[in-house]
């Protein structure tokens, strides 16, 4: 943090009755945003407008879980112009550090987090999030033609793209709910203390929008940083289904369909922040969305889209792989 922005930092603390707390840094995300952690159970956010984060969005998304009895971090003081938050302390029990600690506790955790899905499906999105139509899905798949298909030596998407927005519109048949989009075990705190889905504490959801039920789902179970289990996956699956009432012959398809679209935007996420921003750590990650992105892409009802998946997105082989680890 620069001076400024520590005297602007120790200014907001002393404005909300923090002057005096020391600050120790907490291991951020792929944003610019940083997080420091205070004695006594607060959490600075640090989201500078110089570096183009602004805090409206998570302020607006946190009130509405917490209004509907989420557990989303407490605001203790906000200054949005400078952007800078205080939020109640969750702690560090991340699911994805509970499981690596506890692999037996994998189960009963992603069952809670598929007991909170299964809650926000019931719940009317709110209207100030964007809606995740088939536009915008195939919108965040053209992010494959600013590094990742530049570096493979392969041209732009041309109709894939496409094919992912219609068949989004064709077999979407329920009413869209809030997606927080970035759902797994990093995002996810485990908070034992409390009751039912209220157990799983919530992070970094302020780019959530409105689209199908799915995709949360298939951001939980098909994690870029971890192997979930595939008893647990199958069985979280199942309970959803059975939570929501969802019939699986229809559900099964978007899923798929979101697995795809979903792996090829982390694929070109994860090149963007190697290659642009100086994060190769990333591609680590990267040969597991692969293999996510072949498993969805094999169900049946995919056959024509795997076909287009095929023709204009380059396999990730180790070679390439290494290629877009050399800048």
């Amino acid at each position: 943090m620069s001076d400024l922005r520590q005297d602007e930092a120790r200014a907001f603390l002393a404005r909300a009755g923090w002057a005096a707390a020391p600050l120790a840094p907490l291991s951020g995300d792929a944003s610019a945003r940083r997080y420091f952690r205070l004695p006594g159970g607060a959490v600075l956010m640090d989201a500078d407008p110089a570096t183009g984060e602004r805090v409206e969005r998570f302020l607006a998304v946190g009130d509405w879980l917490l209004d509907h009895g989420y557990s989303a971090p407490k605001i203790l003081a906000r200054d949005p112009d400078q952007g800078f938050l205080l939020l109640e302390d969750l702690g560090d029990a991340l699911f994805a550090r509970v499981t690596a600690a506890e692999p037996a506790k994998e189960a009963p955790l992603y069952r809670t987090a598929i007991s909170f899905l299964a809650d926000l499906a019931q719940q009317m999105p709110p209207a100030f999030v964007a809606a995740g139509d088939g536009s915008a899905l195939a919108r965040l798949v053209t992010l494959l033609n600013d590094h990742y298909l530049p570096a493979l030596g392969a041209p732009p998407l041309r109709e894939l793209p496409g094919l992912i927005a219609a068949l989004y519109e064709e077999w979407n048949d329920r009413p869209a709910v809030l997606s927080l989009r970035d759902f797994h075990a990093e995002n996810l705190i485990w908070l034992p203390e409390r009751q039912g889905f209220c157990r799983a504490g919530l992070l970094d959801f302020q780019d959530a929008f409105a689209t199908h039920p799915a995709y949360d789902l298939v951001s939980l179970l098909q994690d870029a940083r971890r192997d979930v289990s595939a008893a647990t996956a199958e069985a979280c699956y199942r309970a959803y289904l059975d939570l929501t009432g969802f019939e699986e012959r229809l559900f099964s398809r978007v899923h798929a369909l979101i697995g795809v679209q979903r792996a090829l935007r982390i694929l070109a996420v994860f090149a963007k922040l190697a290659r642009a921003n100086g994060k190769p750590q990333y591609l680590a990650y990267a040969p597991r969305v692969a293999g996510h992105l072949r498993r969805s892409l094999a169900h049946p009802a995919l056959g024509p889209l795997a076909a287009c998946v095929a023709r204009e997105v380059p396999d990730l082989t180790a070679e390439r792989l290494e290629r877009l680890r050399a800048g």
